[in-house]
């Protein structure tokens, strides 16, 4: 199968080579071509460039493509790569959602059994078969709010069994979507409540027996721990990534969304890829960040939600760092895997510029999943997944008109889904 897209208003992240990311006020930029063309061809990215280049537009033709799209008044752009999500579990809480109404706090409604540990008890009893469908719902939903790239968190099963089925399923929509997916286990999510006096005893089975069953098994990428107050000390989280790092599995943590817990400190000791929510953040976390190549991941959806602090955007670009934006889709803090509305409260409560945001949800996401040789921007050899938008004055509109449908198309592996 090969795509020419034409006649493009602005074709956006080009790159004539691969950046692993962009960092600082570089973030503030988009590299853009004005009156554009695209050609894919096996599902990557072979060629790009302007609607004056008449001889090389008349040899594409003449060398037969299967689809040709005009994008007359359209921006093209890659796909979002979300690199944070949990989008594999059972039910909804949304009567959680009036007790947040009514003031209850993330931490007051997990102790009273609320939190993840309700979506444990619903994920417990409920089938793969049924996980599964229940999750292509919301995976049909993102791809066509134009996600290409999507990390998936276990975490609702806190024990072998169940963890094993999360990953399974996340295994299985892989295999049955054009989704690029990444798989994260996260065993370390809270401490069950059959080990909530003995917490130690829980971080030893992840350690001894899940770990080493989701490694047999190939089923996940990544693995990650919730290093908060409340949740997994540093202590804790360093034992459970070391036994992921000596099982192939690289660390990501969720660190520092509810207090300063070190969490920032103990990734970047323990060779994450990133480090998400990151509420928490000082100066001498980022420092510590500027020195290591791990990337800090927003998660705006979040804290909005739960009416909690942001994170210091501003304070982390204006440092230098890189920045990437995530979904967190989850049924309890984040229930929203539309990355076009994480643009735009990163734009309105980050107070990240428009483009800045594009390139955290984009090539920054990238490098989150270690995608970033092949997703996240618009270059040769890049697999091609692209969103079509509809007529719009130009890039910075796709964050401002938060709650318009601004795609008219997108794209994975070189075919419109």
């Amino acid at each position: 199968m090969n795509l020419l897209i034409e006649n493009i208003k602005s074709l956006l992240l080009v790159e004539k080579r691969k950046r692993k990311w962009i960092a600082g006020q570089e973030m503030a930029d988009i590299p853009v071509i004005d009156n554009a063309w695209l050609y894919a061809e096996n599902g990557l990215i072979r060629d790009f460039g302007t609607m004056n280049d008449i001889t090389k537009l008349r040899d594409l033709k003449t060398g037969g493509i299967k689809k040709i799209i005009d994008a007359s008044g359209k921006i093209v752009m890659p796909a979002f790569c979300d690199s944070h999500t949990h989008l594999v579990y059972a039910g909804s809480r949304e009567l959680e959602y009036k007790d947040k109404i009514m003031g209850l706090s993330y931490e007051e409604i997990a102790r009273r059994g609320g939190g993840i540990l309700n979506s444990v008890r619903l994920l417990r009893e409920t089938s793969g078969e049924s996980l599964y469908e229940q999750s292509m719902l919301r995976i049909m939903e993102i791809m066509h709010m134009g996600t290409g790239a999507v990390e998936i968190k276990s975490g609702y099963g806190l024990n072998t069994k169940d963890e094993l089925k999360i990953l399974r399923v996340i295994k299985r929509i892989r295999e049955t979507t054009p989704l690029t997916v990444k798989a994260t286990f996260l065993g370390a999510h809270t401490v069950p409540a059959e080990f909530r006096n003995n917490p130690d005893t829980y971080v030893d089975l992840v350690i001894n027996e899940t770990i080493p069953a989701v490694a047999a098994e190939k089923l996940a990428d990544f693995i990650d721990v919730f290093c908060d107050r409340g949740f997994f000390t540093a202590e804790q989280t360093g034992r459970i990534l070391e036994a992921g790092w000596k099982h192939g599995l690289t660390p990501k943590i969720h660190a520092n969304e509810l207090d300063f817990s070190g969490g920032i400190q103990t990734g970047i000791r323990h060779r994450a890829l990133s480090v998400d929510h990151l509420e928490f953040t000082g100066d001498k976390e980022i420092e510590l960040l500027l020195k290591s190549e791990v990337m800090p991941t927003l998660l705006p959806g979040a804290s909005f939600f739960l009416g909690m602090k942001d994170p210091p955007a501003r304070k982390m670009i204006g440092a230098g760092l890189p920045v990437a934006l995530a979904s967190d889709y989850n049924p309890g803090s984040s229930p929203s895997g539309n990355m076009r509305l994480v643009m735009s409260l990163a734009c309105i409560r980050l107070r990240m510029l428009p483009a800045e945001a594009i390139n955290a949800a984009t090539i920054n996401g990238a490098y989150a999943m270690g995608l970033e040789k092949s997703h996240g921007s618009i270059c040769a050899g890049k697999v091609a997944n692209l969103i079509i938008t509809k007529k719009i004055p130009g890039y910075d509109f796709l964050p401002y008109a938060y709650g318009s449908d601004l795609i008219d198309s997108v794209i994975l592996n070189g075919q419109v889904i």
